[in-house]
């Protein structure tokens, strides 16, 4: 499936909340995602169906310009109901399903299925719906790699850092911190699995969620990780990280005039006026051919 939305900031919205739910149709993110899973009790998931279909069907919609669901995990008792009700009601209001605690293809694919299936029902045009992946626990990680690979629905992989810390036995209790008593980064591997495996197959890689919502340099700390990593966004639980958020998964503005140099000096040396130059020298630095996929790679990171 076709990436053509940014996600520099994915608001995470209660799917039981209308209060959060109005309050979110303001807010300048990039994305958002009315939740089932997580944020919503068990004896409050299927009301909150309706409220979340009632809220897609409002005609003011959202400023975010991508709107998805996050369904329950496919080996749950409500995923399948999550789909057929919501996406078979306003499934035309949806930009993609987000699939939480994936660690097999077949979730990706039994999902997958049921979407093709109501897409079919509604004649609305076969994979308009896009996936997301949550990769969350140790078996997940395990077979990213495929799950990346199995299905042209697939959007993005999402890290979740809550469930990967329960899953591994790591110290603390804070999601999205890094756990007591160890200097080094405990996610760093686990970023780049999922990065790599994202990137050899066209997906987005999705930071997830860091839940210090009174901790702005925290967040700030752990979204310049994933940022320098190659991430293109992050989660945000709270207005408050919004704004730094998008500041921190949008190339500086020094760095976009840098490349645009870059880019301009050597299509001039390439050219048949500038000798076919093959390297060249750019505020000091040498500058060849690698140097232009990551000045191309950055300015197409530029937030319209």
């Amino acid at each position: 499936m076709e990436i053509s939305k940014s996600r520099r900031t994915i608001l995470a919205v209660p799917g039981s909340s209308q209060r959060f739910i109005d309050k979110s149709r303001s807010l300048d993110v990039d994305a958002i995602f009315l939740d089932l899973e997580d944020a919503v009790a068990p004896g409050s998931k299927v009301k909150a169906r309706g409220t979340i279909v009632e809220a897609l069907m409002e005609p003011q919609g959202w400023v975010a310009p991508c709107v998805t669901v996050r369904v329950n995990d496919m080996a749950s008792p409500w995923a399948h109901d999550d789909l057929r009700e919501v996406v078979g009601a306003a499934g035309d209001r949806i930009d993609a399903v987000v699939l939480p605690k994936v660690t097999d293809p077949d979730h990706v694919l039994q999902a997958a299925h049921i979407l093709s299936a109501i897409e079919k029902d509604h004649g609305w045009e076969k994979g308009r719906i896009g996936l997301e992946a949550q990769i969350e626990e140790a078996k997940g990680l395990l077979a990213v790699r495929e799950i990346a690979a199995c299905s042209d629905r697939l959007v993005s992989l999402v890290f979740g850092p809550g469930d990967f810390m329960a899953s591994m036995g790591m110290g603390g209790l804070s999601v999205g911190s890094q756990p007591e008593g160890y200097d080094a980064d405990a996610f760093h591997y686990v970023l780049m699995a999922i990065l790599v495996a994202a990137r050899a197959n066209g997906l987005l890689a999705i930071d997830g969620p860091f839940v210090g919502i009174r901790d702005l340099d925290g967040f700030m700390t752990s979204a310049r990780k994933s940022a320098a990593l190659g991430y293109d966004g992050k989660w945000v639980v709270h207005p408050d990280q919004i704004e730094q958020g998008n500041k921190i998964f949008s190339p500086a503005p020094e760095l976009v005039a840098r490349a645009q140099r870059i880019m301009e000096a050597y299509d001039q040396a390439t050219s048949s006026a500038g000798g076919f130059t093959g390297a060249i020298e750019v505020d000091q630095e040498m500058v060849d051919e690698a140097g232009v996929k990551l000045a191309a790679t950055l300015l197409a990171r530029v937030h319209p």
